[in-house]
């Protein structure tokens, strides 16, 4: 009972975002599935969480030594049912497996590199044909539904990083709107462009990780600002849906040496003889 009160505690915990992105996600697959009839296969979404719950517990059990917490594993869960689309039962239980297990194998000071969803989305497409990602099944009509669960989800508390989120969508609608205005393009496109569903289940819901994004406000900003550049470049170069998403994941491995930085400059401006605790922001990830 008491494991079960602890649960229900850390769901209804205000400050918590995570139970308002589950909330957000699984409307968006449900208006995806039911509206916009996204091409999905019924037993992938069960198939993806299931086998990301398995990976958290047997990480949490026997490399992390933690408790099983089951939110975060259902949050990735979502996000690839959302975007990442397999042929095969096992290539979907494959990718769920890869993402969790990433958190617990590939990390630097206490907190895991990548997003989790977001290397599998990378990553599985490279080394198998028969899994592919699938940002383009938005188009415009579920720009609402995205809009309110990703601005719901982002504001919903400290965690959700809404000034990550501002500044990635505020630079990659200057690029946009710099690059028609370059060609001579009708403003029509990058206003078509900035409709993508995809952008923006990407701005509200992966380079939003608080568990992966720079711990200072300033380096967060100039992050988001880098992941919208490269990503529109090779969205540019390589005619593709997915730039952010792969940018994402190339400058991962940036983000511990902009904490270190950080961490660096704000203990020279500490004048203080000690601090009596880390701020709550520097604390590592768990996974």
């Amino acid at each position: 009972m008491g494991n079960v009160t602890a649960l229900l505690s850390r769901w209804l915990r205000p400050r918590d975002p995570r139970p308002w992105q589950i909330f957000a996600l699984t409307m968006l697959l449900t208006v995806g599935t039911f509206i916009l009839g996204f091409d999905l296969s019924p037993w992938h979404p069960p198939v993806v969480l299931g086998a990301a719950l398995i990976t958290q517990w047997i990480g949490a059990r026997w490399i992390a030594d933690l408790p099983f917490d089951p939110l975060s594993p259902a949050i990735t869960a979502l996000s690839l049912s959302l975007l990442l689309r397999t042929d095969a039962l096992w290539l979907s239980a494959l990718g769920a497996a890869v993402a969790i297990g990433s958190k617990f194998l590939i990390r630097f000071d206490g907190r895991h590199i990548f997003n989790p969803a977001n290397l599998t989305l990378v990553a599985l497409p490279i080394l198998f044909s028969g899994a592919w990602i699938s940002p383009g099944q938005w188009g415009s009509a579920g720009l609402l539904a995205v809009v309110i669960a990703g601005a719901g989800a982002a504001v919903a508390g400290r965690a959700a990083r809404l000034d990550t989120t501002l500044a990635f969508l505020a630079a990659w609608a200057a690029l946009s709107f710099g690059r028609a205005l370059w060609l001579g393009d009708p403003m029509a496109i990058p206003i078509h462009q900035l409709q993508s569903g995809a952008v923006l289940v990407f701005a509200f819901f992966m380079i939003s990780d608080p568990a992966t994004t720079p711990v200072h406000r300033s380096t967060r900003i100039l992050h988001a600002i880098a992941v919208a550049g490269l990503g529109f470049a090779l969205q540019t170069a390589w005619i593709t849906n997915a730039g952010a998403i792969m940018a994402l994941v190339l400058l991962a491995p940036i983000v511990p040496v902009l904490n270190r930085f950080s961490a660096q400059r704000s203990s020279k401006r500490e004048t203080r003889p000690c601090s009596p605790s880390r701020p709550p922001e520097l604390s590592p990830a768990r996974p």
